[in-house]
């Protein structure tokens, strides 16, 4: 059987593509565009089927030659910001071609998805860490749209008998510690990975948008999760529902909080190195403060290996570092 990975040659996406070879239980599969992902971020052992995952033919002619039986779903533009100047474009990328492939799952008898949904669906949270069960109301255009996929795969799940785990991610970080892989679009607006830039020169800044919230420092507030520890519990998701696991919402996140100050710091101390800091009026979109309890996903049998910021941010640096020698394509 194969597991296919949609948005695989993205930076979790690509991850999560590591993790299921290196344990070695699946043919792997991946559906990407390209259009922020990289071919060269997959090993050759894997099937790189360049297209778009809302094409149904195309995905069902896929899953029907893979023998695929459970799907990871990645793809999906992710900038805040962005979603608030370009609402539609987030609704059809994330939300309707979402339900294309969920339709394309059904029809094709593909029995279990993991989708990859966000702490931004819990909006302005009034309890700290948050919970599963808090109710959700998302702020921006950009958790809605996931929200509205979290309930179609649910509404799909009790009438065509999908098993299903959601995970929302906090804030992801870092690199493959093997060097593999890591956030390698050049433009992300990842913390880390534009702090490690300014700290590499190349960005000649950075900007900090808000010091003005209901923060220790005025600075948001955020859990930074590192990106194998990640894919590790998409493994056990996967694992869960292959071994007759009910449906499941679980966060990802460590519990612990950083403020974007605190994080600019270590990554000053880490790489040796100054950078200018441009303190900007808030965006919008931006929630103050969201940090994760993630005891379920814990009790699934995920122990992060990585949960370390000074690390993360090593790894970060190590991998921008690599970038500036790789022929990207």
């Amino acid at each position: 059987m194969a597991v296919l990975v949609t948005g695989g040659a993205g930076y979790i996406g690509s991850h999560m593509v590591l993790a299921l070879l290196d344990a070695g239980q699946d043919e792997v599969v991946v559906i990407d565009d390209l259009s922020t992902g990289f071919a060269w971020a997959l090993p050759p052992e894997v099937t790189l089927v360049q297209g778009d995952m809302g094409d149904q033919a195309l995905v069902a002619e896929t899953i029907r030659r893979h023998k695929v039986d459970a799907i990871a779903h990645f793809a999906a533009k992710i900038v805040v910001p962005d979603s608030v100047t370009d609402p539609l474009g987030y609704y059809l990328n994330n939300t309707v071609k979402s339900r294309a492939l969920i339709e394309t799952a059904v029809r094709e008898g593909v029995r279990h998805v993991i989708f990859s949904s966000t702490a931004a669906v819990y909006g302005e949270p009034a309890v700290v860490p948050v919970p599963e069960d808090l109710p959700t109301n998302p702020i921006n255009p950009y958790g809605r749209s996931k929200l509205m996929t979290e309930w179609m795969l649910a509404d799909a799940a009790r009438a065509h008998g999908l098993a299903t785990v959601v995970l929302r991610y906090f804030n992801v970080a870092g690199a493959d510690p093997r060097g593999r892989s890591g956030q390698s679009t050049p433009n992300a607006t990842h913390l880390i990975k534009v702090a490690t830039q300014a700290a590499l020169g190349t960005r000649s800044h950075m900007e900090v948008f808000g010091t003005d919230y209901p923060t220790p420092d005025g600075s948001c507030l955020r859990d930074y999760i590192q990106v194998s520890d990640l894919a590790d519990a998409h493994l056990v998701a996967l694992n869960h529902l292959r071994g007759g696991g009910e449906s499941l919402t679980l966060n990802c996140g460590y519990g612990q909080g950083y403020s974007v100050l605190e994080v600019i710091q270590v990554v000053k101390e880490v790489s040796g190195r100054d950078f200018e800091v441009r303190l900007s009026p808030r965006r919008p979109g931006d929630p103050s403060r969201i940090v994760a309890e993630a005891e379920r996903i814990r009790g699934l049998g995920w122990t992060p290996r990585h949960d370390d910021l000074r690390a993360i941010v090593s790894q970060a640096l190590a991998w921008e570092g690599s970038l500036a020698t790789r022929n990207q394509r």
